[in-house]
């Protein structure tokens, strides 16, 4: 006998706002991410970091309001709710290991054996 799971069905009305929203879980995850690491490595001055904190904050309400208009039960809201948690630590753990990467390597000077070259006169 097969299981079927039923889920509900989306309302034709309602697909504009779930494609915006959805869309917006993108923009901001992607900002947050590019503006915390760019920030840290740099590139960006350190006022940056309270604007990609926002985008994270965003990217969360929207992912929120999202899984409540696909009618998500409330186990998958709470999953996504801790992954978003752990998103928020991630972008730190980049740049944590690039970090640790180069001050690993930086200070090792590389040295290569020049291997003697045999000359054929033919």
């Amino acid at each position: 006998m097969e299981t079927m799971i039923l889920r509900p069905e989306i309302a034709l009305n309602q697909f504009l706002p779930i494609f915006i929203e959805s869309t917006l879980v993108l923009v901001f995850g992607v900002g947050y991410a590019a503006i915390i690491t760019l920030s840290k490595m740099g590139y960006f001055s350190k006022k940056w970091v309270p604007v990609g904190y926002l985008f994270w904050a965003l990217q969360t309400y929207f992912l929120y309001d999202f899984a409540c208009l696909i009618q998500s039960n409330h186990f998958t809201i709470k999953v996504l709710m801790v992954t978003m948690l752990a998103y928020l630590f991630i972008p730190h753990l980049y740049y944590y290991l690039i970090t640790a990467g180069d001050a690993r390597y930086e200070g090792r000077e590389e040295t290569k054996e020049e291997i003697p070259k045999e000359e054929h006169n033919g």
